[in-house]
């Protein structure tokens, strides 16, 4: 998951890497040292036509949210943990969820990352959520979407592409990044998700 630290704590080689309720902390640059650019996602999957990097305009959402902390090497099983966290919350409350779940990569180095797990709702609670569970707004503003089909561990190829990308397109991007699951990762086949990934530029 080196990728992903480099994403994170570079700005995406060029200054790279949510909205009111985070709190980012600055990480030194990193410089990525990888060959060429691809011109397609790694992912064989991919429908043909399918554009690698696609500008678009994230709008603020009202969320259910809670974060925490965790490893690389079981990141699947903390993120699918949070979500299902989110999901008992917004089932046993009654609450409508509208929207893809997602989690925001707040902080990240070589062996982990903090994050928040986010879940869309049709509107916010007449009761505010306790405990580790807050209301919030997911991130907004202008953002390039890559998408990812395959396997969770092979996200890693996914990221190195994008890293390429904006180091060659000399892009700059907050430092921080968004996974929006597609495919529900708490019921689908795990090595066949769809994931999209959002690099909000600065």
């Amino acid at each position: 998951m080196i990728l992903r630290f480099a994403l994170g704590a570079a700005g995406l080689a060029a200054a790279m890497a949510v909205a009111s309720v985070l709190a980012l902390a600055e990480v030194p640059p990193v410089v990525a040292q990888t060959p060429q650019v691809p011109q397609t996602p790694p992912a064989a999957t991919a429908p043909p036509d399918e554009p690698f990097a696609a500008e678009t305009t994230l709008t603020a959402r009202t969320v259910l949210s809670t974060k925490g902390t965790g490893t690389w090497d079981n990141a699947f099983q903390t993120i699918t943990g949070s979500l299902k966290k989110l999901k008992a919350y917004s089932d046993k409350e009654g609450l409508k969820v509208d929207g893809m779940p997602m989690t925001v990569f707040t902080s990240t180095d070589d062996t982990g990352f903090q994050y928040q797990a986010m879940l869309p709702l049709a509107e916010a609670p007449k009761n505010a959520p306790h405990g580790d569970v807050t209301l919030g707004q997911s991130p907004e503003g202008r953002a390039l979407k890559f998408i990812h089909h395959g396997s969770y561990d092979d996200l890693d190829n996914t990221y190195e592409a994008i890293t390429n990308y904006l180091d060659e397109k000399r892009l700059e991007a907050k430092d921080m990044f968004i996974e929006e699951y597609v495919t529900d990762p708490l019921t689908a086949d795990p090595k066949k998700l769809t994931v999209n990934v959002y690099v909000l530029l600065k």
